[in-house]
């Protein structure tokens, strides 16, 4: 095999790790790739580094320990991440995507890979010193968001279901009280979690916050702690909710009127310094 140069070993370093965001990769695992010796995988860790950190492309960190090694977190500073939000609400606001009962049509938006992706690395960059073991949603609008946000961390995604399903096996069945203060149900095959897990909840919008309510109750039953809760859109009325602590990227209003429009603003947090 042909002596790999650097620009080549960095390129193939950063690939990985940018493929699988929050895994450690021990040196060892590069200097057999790669043929070099740790002294000269150490010196390209401390380039990408400091690539990532003047371009703010995230972070490479070394991780020490008798596990240690490298890995990559996709974080997103808060000022680049009010930009980008604030650039989403002007898109999102106005008249043309306001649904009867001040509800609003986002959908593409959060079938945009580019865009759901962006927000993913947002939330979880909120919640790395969390440490969640998984992500959390329901089966709904939010899954794109939640599984990126999942992949950010580098954590399976889990997703509660409205019904139990045959093919998962036994599942925990709660019913809960939703925004339109309906009863439905909520359900979680037993495999999915174990006890003394932590999750992150993420889903597309909050309203009331019966739904997310709800989730925390679920993951009650498993005995796993809820470490976050994270929103695409937060509905700016009613102002109490149901929950408390909950982080949403962007705030909603609809004005009354024969013509209905929509006020979407990025959520106070992201103007505030880390």
């Amino acid at each position: 095999m042909d002596k790999i140069r650097r620009n080549e070993r960095m390129t193939a370093m950063m690939r990985l790790l940018v493929g699988s965001p929050n895994r450690i990769f021990t040196l060892s695992n590069f200097c057999n790739m790669f043929g070099s010796a740790k002294s000269t995988m150490s010196e390209d860790v401390d380039l990408l580094r400091e690539v990532c950190r003047e371009f703010d492309l995230g972070e490479v960190e070394t991780v020490t320990g008798a596990a240690g090694g490298v890995r990559y977190r996709p974080a997103v500073s808060r000022e680049k991440a009010r930009e980008y939000i604030a650039e989403l609400c002007g898109r999102l606001s106005g008249t043309e995507r306001v649904l009867p009962g001040g509800f609003l049509y986002y959908s593409d938006i959060l079938s945009t890979p580019d865009t759901v992706n962006r927000m993913g690395e947002i939330i979880a960059t909120e919640y790395y010193d969390c440490a969640p073991d998984f992500v959390l949603t329901m089966e709904t609008k939010g899954i794109p968001v939640a599984f990126s946000t999942a992949h950010a961390l580098g954590v399976p995604l889990v997703i509660a279901r409205h019904s139990s399903k045959a093919y998962e096996g036994s599942a925990v069945n709660i019913n809960y009280v939703s925004g339109s203060g309906n009863i439905e149900m909520m359900s979680l095959s037993r495999r999915a979690v174990r006890e003394n897990q932590k999750a992150l909840i993420v889903d597309d919008f909050l309203r009331g916050g019966g739904t997310a309510r709800g989730m925390v109750e679920l993951m009650r039953e498993f005995n796993v702690e809820v470490t976050g809760m994270a929103f695409v859109m937060a509905a700016a009325s009613p102002e109490k909710k149901k929950i408390s602590g909950a982080k949403a990227l962007m705030t909603l209003r609809v004005s009354d009127g024969e013509f209905p429009t929509a006020e979407v603003q990025p959520a106070e947090w992201l103007a505030d310094p880390v």
